[in-house]
């Protein structure tokens, strides 16, 4: 760590990285069980045992107090624990703390995990009830009313169709087709996406991510000691994150996102800008999402995103790889998306990830959104060729 605080660029490392079980799981499974599960899955792909591990984060909306009950399960009474929840952009958020909590000899392994039995207990047990008096006389159904008037505002005052949000889902799918344990096993079609059950006008359900259980976990390290182990280490160039808003009805503009400040504070750690950037692994929940986030972090201008997807420049074979293990919308979705992101663009900064594999890819933007386009996280990380 430097006198200003910052973590040194690629001082930090990803080191291993793991899913649960996907899909769903069924009964007698707990969030904390896949947590587990991915962790200890991550730690097999390192080479790395739970007796190294004293650096726990985690967040659940299923499970109270996740860490402590982590820390119990994982027997790790004396291991530092950070449970600091932002939503979906929760585990983006734990690396840059991890990566500060290294360098400052607070732990010397640490693990980020996640886990969810969203699908297998049903969306109403599974979802904070928490009551907004300024909306809930409107009746909305959220989150997808939520992004639904993000879409619905872009379409206004950018011209932006269904068809290019559509694009997305169709990209998502294509992608999702070249993994094995994406949920989605179907080609889909923008006529099979315009044509779907109306959830929240302007968004069908296809345009709306998956409801799956799953779980997954990263291992993290200094880079010294990731020089060692099992894989070629994958380093934190740069992180960072801005919370704009709680509630949708105080969003300052329902058109841009805090993915442009989270992007800018990344890039500028990292010493890269969006053209340096070979894969990215954006925080698609809905469709709109991902056309914000392009935006917002500067891969085409305010108001081109709708346009910059067409013609399949997102999906495989196409100019710029995004979501290349299916996303939220086609490979899974276990209630918070964050820590796929993390795993997705490790594996291909590593070469591993088959027919779906970008070529050269040597540096990955992470994206993760939490809330309703409330919190947004940015880390920029960088194969062994980068630091």
């Amino acid at each position: 760590m430097n006198r200003t605080g910052i973590v040194e660029r690629g001082s930090t490392a990803i080191v291993g990285a793991a899913e649960s079980e996907l899909g769903e799981v069924g009964p007698g499974y707990s969030p904390i069980d896949l947590m587990a599960q991915g962790v200890v899955r991550a730690l097999d792909d390192c080479g790395l045992a739970l007796g190294d591990v004293d650096g726990l984060f985690c967040a659940s909306t299923q499970a109270r107090l996740a860490g402590v009950a982590l820390a119990e399960y994982l027997r790790l009474p004396t291991a530092y624990i950070d449970s600091t929840s932002t939503g979906g952009s929760s585990f983006l958020g734990h690396l840059a703390k991890a990566r500060h909590a290294i360098a400052a000899g607070a732990c010397e392994v640490a693990v980020i995990a996640y886990g969810s039995t969203q699908r297998s207990l049903g969306r109403k047990n599974t979802s904070p009830t928490e009551r907004n008096p300024y909306e809930a006389p409107f009746k909305p159904f959220l989150p997808p009313t939520a992004y639904a008037l993000a879409a619905a505002r872009h379409m206004h005052e950018f011209g932006t169709t269904r068809e290019q949000l559509a694009e997305v889902a169709v990209a998502a799918r294509q992608w999702a087709l070249l993994n094995p344990v994406a949920w989605e096993k179907k080609p889909l079609t923008v006529e099979e996406v315009l044509d779907a059950r109306m959830i929240s006008h302007p968004l069908t359900i296809r345009d709306c991510c998956l409801v799956t259980d799953g779980g997954g976990a990263v291992v993290v390290t200094s880079a010294q000691r990731a020089r060692h182990l099992k894989k070629p280490p994958v380093y934190v160039l740069g992180a960072g994150h801005a919370t704009t808003h709680q509630s949708i009805s105080s969003m300052p503009d329902l058109t841009t996102t805090g993915a442009r400040q989270s992007g800018e504070i990344a890039y500028a750690q990292a010493g890269i800008a969006p053209a340096d950037v070979d894969v990215i692994e954006v925080y698609d929940a809905f469709t709109i999402n991902t056309i914000l986030f392009l935006e917002d972090l500067g891969f085409c201008k305010k108001g081109e995103g709708g346009a910059f997807v067409g013609g399949g420049r997102i999906a495989p074979g196409g100019a710029v790889p995004v979501n290349t293990n299916g996303g939220g919308l086609s490979y899974c979705h276990p209630g918070m998306y964050g820590i796929f992101l993390l795993i997705e663009a490790v594996r291909q900064l590593r070469g591993e990830c088959g027919p779906r594999q970008v070529r050269d890819a040597e540096i990955a933007v992470a994206h993760g959104n939490g809330g309703v386009l409330s919190s947004q996280a940015t880390v920029v990380l960088g194969g062994p060729s980068t630091v």
